[in-house]
């Protein structure tokens, strides 16, 4: 066990403490954690790099850590009534898909290396950003203005075009 992967372990607890500061109303509480939890990926990222403690484990926990979190955040925002809960659906279905995808492959004895693809990068960016904006403004009663019509349509739509993208990699993969 290095650094590195310590503290991803303990963005993972960070997935339950968020969820509970939404469920039970303290938003600017779930903020900071989610911002504490950013930070935290930064640096074991940072860490791994430049003192050579990359590890295969930290290469399967650190995104876990990611995708438990944003997903553990659009469900609980869903269920608080904070986003509708189609986004939060389109959320879990297109990790869903992916993780399917990458499983049928393998039972298939077809493996697929899956690699960000730019518009998964978008996707997270925006997907981090949106729920950022509906902690800290909910948290701190910050009024949105449109910024909350943007980032819907925003992280609905890079969802769905990433799952797209990732589906049509995949059937590009089992097809060569």
């Amino acid at each position: 066990m290095n650094l590195p992967n310590a503290i991803t372990i303990l963005r993972l607890f960070a997935v339950p403490a968020v969820v509970w500061a939404i469920a039970d109303g303290r938003i600017a509480l779930a903020f900071w954690i989610f911002l504490a939890a950013g930070i935290s990926d930064a640096v074991d990222g940072f860490i791994a790099r430049h003192f050579n403690l990359q590890s295969e484990l930290g290469a399967y926990l650190d995104p876990l850590a990611d995708k438990a979190l944003l997903v553990s955040i659009y469900v609980a925002l869903a269920l608080s009534g904070q986003v509708p809960g189609w986004l939060a659906l389109a959320v879990v279905v297109r990790d869903v898909l992916i993780v399917a995808a990458v499983a049928a492959a393998f039972a298939m004895e077809r493996p697929v290396t899956i690699r960000p693809l730019i518009v998964s990068k978008l996707n997270t960016a925006a997907q981090i950003g949106f729920a950022a904006l509906m902690l800290g403004t909910r948290g701190f009663d910050i009024p949105l203005g449109h910024a909350y019509e943007v980032g819907l349509v925003l992280v609905a739509g890079l969802t769905t075009l990433s799952a797209l993208a990732y589906l049509f990699e995949w059937s590009r993969h089992l097809a060569r």
